[in-house]
């Protein structure tokens, strides 16, 4: 089997896992949710993060599970299941690296800056934090389709930093801004160290339908302006 045929089917099963793994924390939030409803909302009052209170710090990791209504979890949902799979579908294990990493870097955000004695629950900085890393894993990656994937998720939803910074009532920007930080420096913590560049002026092996050498318009020479392009569509199987 060939080299893009194996990158390719470990680049679906990958998604696949990453498909299940966002439809699982989905399903885990929802049921909290269905629970702190039925305390009425106490177990976000008492797991959430409050500013300067020593007790909540162990809080920045169940406060991303709690939400204070039910139009606070739809309004999360949908972004944290895009924005989470996009996040895991180069990896699982490196998502869940990156899924603490966030969720400390917004707890601490809060704890160290909110103003007030409230408490702070949500899955949003979470959110941010997946975004910052979708945005600009391709770069660190050197991967040029999610680098692609990067600049239209920051063109989509670039309206999303405008509650990264203050002004926004009843909304924690510094959970935000705090997960955004610790997405951005997730993608360099998390990024792709055992990736190697095609050695330059040495063209790839093709093998035309016969076995032997030939031409192929799925492919281009190494060095050419096109060339990694085409090994990324290749690994995905594209070409």
């Amino acid at each position: 089997m060939d080299r893009p045929t194996s990158d390719a089917q470990l680049t679906v099963a990958e998604a696949r896992k990453a498909f299940f793994v966002m439809f699982g924390f989905l399903v885990l939030v929802w049921l909290v949710q269905l629970a702190n409803f039925a305390d009425d909302y106490t177990p976000a009052r008492e797991y959430g993060v409050v500013s300067g209170d020593l007790g909540t710090l162990p809080h920045i990791l169940t406060a991303p599970f709690l939400h204070w209504s039910w139009a606070h979890i739809e309004s999360n949902s949908g972004p944290l299941f895009i924005f989470g799979f996009l996040a895991a579908y180069r990896g699982v294990l490196r998502f869940l690296g990156l899924s603490l990493l966030v969720a400390v870097t917004s707890g601490l955000a809060v704890w160290f800056f909110e103003g007030g004695r409230v408490e702070t629950v949500g899955a949003s900085g979470l959110i941010f934090g997946y975004f910052g890393y979708v945005v600009v894993r391709g770069l660190f990656d050197r991967h040029l389709i999610d680098t692609l994937i990067g600049v239209v998720m920051a063109a989509s939803f670039a309206y999303m930093l405008t509650v990264a910074v203050p002004g926004t009532p009843g909304v924690s920007w510094l959970a935000h801004l705090g997960g955004l930080i610790g997405g951005l420096l997730g993608a360099w913590l998390f990024r792709d160290r055992d990736r190697r560049k095609r050695p330059t002026g040495t063209p790839p092996a093709r093998t035309g339908s016969s076995g032997t050498s030939g031409s192929s318009g799925s492919s281009a020479p190494a060095g050419h302006p096109r060339a990694d392009l085409h090994k990324e569509l290749g690994d995905l199987g594209l070409l």
